[in-house]
């Protein structure tokens, strides 16, 4: 029998369009938001944004920080056009089409790497490569901040998080690849990362942080 692969519906420009007008009612999104914000150092002068989508997280991140230079990464053709419209202009703002499951392309070294909602969507061992490529992108000293869905430890708890959503069983994203919190951060532990926590947490939305050690 042919190996299943898994399902990853983000390169649907309805898919994507449909996250689009929901990302802004996406319960208490805008606090993790603001722990990510407050924690990714002011003198971060290169960032990499995987899985950037419309580049609302890499946007917010540069308001405090206008003089970065950033990689805004994403694969589906509508994000893509989204950020050209958001960053075309910008001089600081590289747009790269990249898809998640592929390692990740040359792209020098960053500062920080950011992240929002975009990891969960791949398999549980690219997740793990993908946080070492990450680490090894990373300056001495750099941040990993990932603003990620999780898995609940129930599978009560995940239908009660699916009801804070207004969102039925049957209707769940079938590109997510959950995983759950404890084992994220003993991967970037032993990958190598310092000052391994979750900053903030909501049900299955969790900041994730790591840095590289000096």
């Amino acid at each position: 029998m042919a190996e299943t692969q898994p399902v990853n519906l983000w390169s649907s420009p309805t898919h994507a369009l449909d996250y689009l007008r929901r990302a802004d009612t996406i319960p208490h999104r805008t606090e993790g938001e603001a722990a990510l914000l407050e924690t990714l150092p002011l003198s971060t002068r290169r960032i990499l944004d995987l899985g950037s989508g419309s580049g609302r997280l890499l946007g917010l991140a540069r308001i405090d920080r206008p003089n970065c230079d950033a990689v805004a990464l994403d694969f589906s053709p509508t994000m893509l056009a989204a950020l050209r419209e958001r960053f075309g202009g910008d001089p600081r703002v590289a747009i790269v089409e990249h898809d998640l499951d592929s390692p990740l392309p040359a792209m020098g070294s960053f500062d920080a790497a950011i992240s929002s909602f975009a990891i969960h969507h791949v398999t549980h061992e690219r997740k793990r490569s993908l946080y070492e490529e990450i680490y090894l992108a990373l300056n001495p000293g750099g941040a990993l901040r990932n603003l990620e869905h999780v898995a609940s430890p129930t599978a009560a708890l995940h239908l009660e998080f699916l009801k804070a959503l207004d969102t039925a069983p049957e209707d769940e994203d079938p590109s997510n690849k959950l995983l759950d919190l404890q084992t994220q951060l003993r991967w970037l532990c032993e990958i190598g990362f310092q000052d391994v926590d979750c900053l903030w947490k909501w049900r299955e939305l969790a900041l994730i942080v790591g840095t590289k050690p000096e």
